[in-house]
């Protein structure tokens, strides 16, 4: 799959998903040694969330509180996975270091980011910089996107992804 350049006008452009349409298969590499892809898990929920760095302190957070959900999202049939441009030296290590039970998929060449358009341009320290936008997505059984999140606040976000799945 070809990058796609950034585009600065995202208000008159197409989306390239939008809810109630199959997203299209991906292939990708996780941590523990994981190389699949989105079609494996056919036959069962499947939550994407997007966050910007491993071991910075809003990840750190939101990734706890889906470990400690996880146990419900198992119940509700649903693989969880983590995405970040992190390497998955870094991945492997944020993992090992929080406990979390679910796999963290590598992107650094962003072809899930630029699939699930969660590429903005944000304010760091004064500067313009290109940064994953915490989002959040779940995909049904079938492969339909069925729900989104963007621009993602982390506190009550896991609770509001397990309402989504009830």
């Amino acid at each position: 799959m070809a990058k796609r350049p950034f585009a600065h006008n995202e208000k008159n452009r197409e989306r390239l998903m939008n809810i109630d349409e199959s997203v299209p298969d991906f292939a990708f590499t996780a941590t523990n040694g994981l190389n699949s892809r989105l079609n494996d898990y056919r036959g069962q929920y499947v939550v994407l969330y997007f966050y910007p760095k491993d071991a910075t302190p809003g990840c750190t957070i939101e990734g706890q509180d889906f470990r400690d959900a996880y146990p419900q999202f198992q119940k509700l049939n649903t693989q969880i996975f983590g995405v970040s441009r992190d390497s998955l030296k870094s991945h492997e290590n944020f993992k090992a270091k929080q406990n979390f039970p679910f796999e963290l998929i590598s992107d650094p060449d962003e072809q899930l980011c630029q699939l699930f358009e969660v590429i903005k341009m944000k304010s760091m320290y004064g500067k313009q910089v290109r940064g994953i936008e915490r989002s959040t997505f779940i995909i049904d059984p079938q492969g339909k996107l069925i729900k989104e999140w963007r621009k993602v606040s982390v506190k009550g976000h896991v609770d509001e992804v397990l309402s989504a799945l009830k």
